[in-house]
């Protein structure tokens, strides 16, 4: 069975320098209570690979405010300009990245790839310092996998062997970050007697999951 531990727990597990993935898609499926407990924490020098970096005002923009990472890869940056800001001036590096070629890059850390090679944005900005490959004819970039030391998930329903369910969009990113870190937490919204998650109702296997983390109800406080 996957331990259940609490969201102070959960926290303690993210040390300063650690490279984290956060699921989510402005939002939507993101960790939010545990994003907000490490924001209060006053972690420092974290990498983080995410779409995006929340909208300010959410969980993971108090992270940007906190100054909590050094580096963020993410598609987009635009809903919450205190990442834009910290940018240019020179505070925090940011990497952008394809949606697609993002979610694969991650994918392939998951599978055990050394990589793909996509179209995507050769003749651009992309390119520069990646190996170009050509191949009949057509030139593809090289496109290295992406691992984390811990990602932070965020699911509607689990069992106690850690099998999640995610409802609608709030899955995006989640299933894929669940095979391509080190640790795996999700905080889940209810957890269910084994049995009770139909098998071809999972969408993200136990086997992946090394945490659980049962979410607080709306307007229980949260202490760091």
């Amino acid at each position: 069975m996957v331990e259940q531990i609490p969201l102070e727990a959960a926290v303690n597990k993210i040390e300063d320098g650690m490279t984290v993935m956060v699921g989510g898609f402005i939002g939507s499926g993101a960790p939010d209570q545990i994003l907000e407990l490490l924001a209060q924490r006053g972690i420092k020098g974290l990498t983080l690979i995410a779409n995006d970096t929340g909208i300010l005002g959410d969980a993971l923009s108090q992270l940007i405010v906190n100054r909590c990472f050094r580096k963020v890869i993410a598609s987009h940056i635009g809903t919450n300009p205190e990442t834009g800001k910290q940018m240019l001036a020179g505070e925090l590096e940011v990497q952008l990245v394809p949606q697609g070629t993002l979610v694969e890059q991650i994918r392939s850390a998951g599978a055990g790839l050394g990589g793909f090679l996509t179209p995507t944005g050769v003749a651009t900005i992309v390119e520069e310092g990646k190996q170009k490959i050509s191949i009949d004819h057509k030139e593809y970039l090289l496109e290295l996998p992406l691992s984390a030391d811990v990602a932070l998930l965020r699911a509607y329903k689990a069992d106690p062997a850690g099998n999640l369910v995610y409802r609608r969009a709030a899955r995006n990113f989640n299933p894929v970050m669940a095979t391509a870190a080190k640790t795996v937490i999700a905080q889940v919204e209810k957890i269910v007697p084994l049995g009770e998650i139909d098998p071809d109702e999972v969408m993200t296997p136990g086997i992946f999951v090394h945490y659980l983390v049962q979410a607080r109800p709306k307007g229980v406080a949260q202490h760091g």
